[in-house]
């Protein structure tokens, strides 16, 4: 598994990394000894950044699962966290917190559940539009010189934020949704990751599981699968996504390889500052994921996929509009 350099301050994780809010919240039940076995051998394959946040799962259900594994293999992972996004004892979401006080509590109750003495890369989930980022990452660089912290990210946040945040610290890495259905920071925000030297986690690579074509109704979903409630999940536009779900499959049938390792491999090729971030359950997804690092599109693909991509817009919003609300910020 190659490397990948996310940020100027030698940063370094495997090029494709592991998402792990699924094991533990939002996509429907998980097995925890699974997700265990999962986690292990995403590290045994050299898969070693690994992405949590304190609200993926009630009371930090999926810190405490990684927990699980960092007891013995802490030195073999890069391991992200984020806080900002407040939920209640029962997981009901409460809010934005962007408050240096908020940071540092959040802080210290992560590295309780985690385990550890420190994080390798810390996000702020959401821009808090009540605090001014500068007292956010303000507070957060104080994590840095604590020694809790060794890097810092935001996630889902503007140009302008971006800019006025790494004048108080340098930022690691922007994490946010980008695939083959979701490319709106192209226009504003990727000129200026570039411009700062500043790393993209992509999560959601794979459309929430979409673009792999295994989810051709909404009704395949568990009821408690907030995929039922993202608009581009509901049927008039699933339908009208399946069209580039088709499309995705053709191109990778003529690559020879997967439709989820054409969508990762498109990401990888984009820039090697980009880290796709595909979360699964299953080993053999896993193993499948970690293989797009072996395929490699030529420009007469590229510039396929690009026609593909025009002729197949998507459709409905990537959140529904409270979740909107929240993004590019």
């Amino acid at each position: 598994m190659p490397r990948r350099t996310l940020g100027n301050q030698d940063l370094q994780v495997s090029a494709i990394g592991l998402g792990c809010m699924g094991m533990s919240d939002f996509y429907g039940p998980a097995d925890e000894q699974q997700s265990l076995k999962v986690l292990n051998h995403a590290i045994d394959i050299g898969v070693n950044f690994l992405d949590t946040a304190d609200m993926y799962g009630i009371n930090g259900a999926n810190e405490r699962l990684l927990s699980q594994v960092l007891r013995t293999r802490r030195n073999e992972v890069v391991l992200a966290t984020k806080f900002g996004n407040v939920r209640g004892p029962d997981g009901a979401f409460l809010g934005i917190d962007g408050s240096p006080d908020y940071v540092r509590r959040a802080c210290d109750a992560s590295l309780q559940r985690l385990g550890v003495d420190h994080i390798d890369l810390y996000y702020q989930h959401r821009v808090d539009r009540k605090v001014p980022i500068e007292e956010t990452v303000g507070a957060m660089a104080e994590l840095v010189k604590a020694g809790k912290v060794r890097h810092l990210g935001l996630s889902e946040a503007s140009a302008t934020t971006i800019r006025r945040a790494a004048k108080v610290h340098p930022i690691a890495a922007l994490q946010s949704e980008y695939s083959l259905w979701t490319r709106d920071l192209e226009a504003d925000i990727v000129p200026v990751l570039d411009e700062l030297g500043i790393g993209l986690v992509a999560y959601s690579p794979l459309g929430r599981g979409f673009l792999t074509g295994a989810i051709q109704s909404a009704e395949q979903l568990a009821p408690n699968d907030w995929r039922r409630q993202n608009p581009r999940f509901q049927e008039q536009n699933l339908k009208a996504n399946l069209a580039l779900v088709d499309a995705v499959k053709s191109l990778a049938a003529d690559r020879g390889c997967t439709p989820a390792q054409l969508a990762l491999a498109w990401l990888l090729q984009r820039s090697p500052r980009i880290v796709p971030i595909p979360g699964t359950r299953r080993i053999e997804r896993l193993e499948e994921n970690a293989g797009a690092v072996a395929v490699s599109l030529n420009a007469a693909e590229l510039a396929k996929i690009d026609e593909v991509l025009k002729l197949q817009p998507v459709a409905g919003l990537r959140y529904p509009e409270m979740g909107m609300a929240n993004v590019n910020v």
